[in-house]
């Protein structure tokens, strides 16, 4: 995926089982896709909590927060329950979603590279974050990409 390339329209399901698509999200607005390594990891949990405690910053620009994994929904649904999570969490099983974005790694183990994906309101994609290690980042540059958005 690069910059300026329409994000790929998918369903998956989310922590309580229903099946979700990016295009429900797009018709309310700009979405924020990020992508995690594993549910309930040390990391990931930062990263998801900072895109919870942020949910004002996100609703006040009008985007949707999704967040997807390989792992199960049972997994997803334990992770979100554990930390109060408002924003769905998708299970991509098969990494088939993290093929089409490019963020599946050829190990299973450690599953896909943590990226998140900044997708306009008309499903261009408007940023790529990648950063494996600094967990913060992902939600703050997007929250800078959205403002410049307007």
């Amino acid at each position: 995926m690069r910059v300026g390339q329409p994000a790929p329209d998918f369903r998956l399901h989310d922590q309580d089982g229903l099946e979700r698509s990016l295009g429900e999200f797009l018709a309310r607005g700009p979405v924020v896709l990020f992508f995690y390594p594993a549910a309930s990891t040390a990391g990931c949990t930062r990263e998801a909590c900072h895109f919870r405690d942020l949910a004002g910053e996100f609703a006040a620009a009008g985007a949707s927060r999704l967040g997807v994994s390989m792992d199960s929904v049972a997994a997803q649904h334990d992770f979100a329950a554990a930390n109060s999570f408002d924003y769905p969490l998708l299970s991509d099983p098969g990494g088939v979603v993290a093929r089409q974005y490019g963020v599946k790694r050829s190990l299973d183990l450690l599953r896909v590279k943590r990226t998140t994906f900044v997708i306009g309101p008309d499903g261009v994609v408007r940023e790529i974050i990648a950063s494996e290690l600094s967990m913060n980042v992902h939600a703050d540059r997007a929250l800078a990409v959205l403002a410049a958005l307007g």
